[in-house]
């Protein structure tokens, strides 16, 4: 089933918002020393790059 252009405007959307969430997280990550804290902030970059990559999937 084809995607209407509405729903190709939203995925589009929602992966641009995805992209701004992985940069956040891995300057965040890059800017803190403590390692737990880092360790959590390379999870939230990891979880938004599955969900970018989900999204392309569905371009695809």
């Amino acid at each position: 089933m084809a995607l209407t252009c509405k729903e190709l405007s939203f995925i589009e959307d929602m992966m641009g918002l995805e992209q701004v969430m992985i940069a956040k997280y891995k300057a965040a990550e890059a800017n803190t020393q403590d390692e737990a804290l880092r360790c959590k902030m390379k999870n939230a970059a990891d979880r938004h790059q599955q969900h970018f990559e989900k999204l392309m999937g569905h371009l695809n």
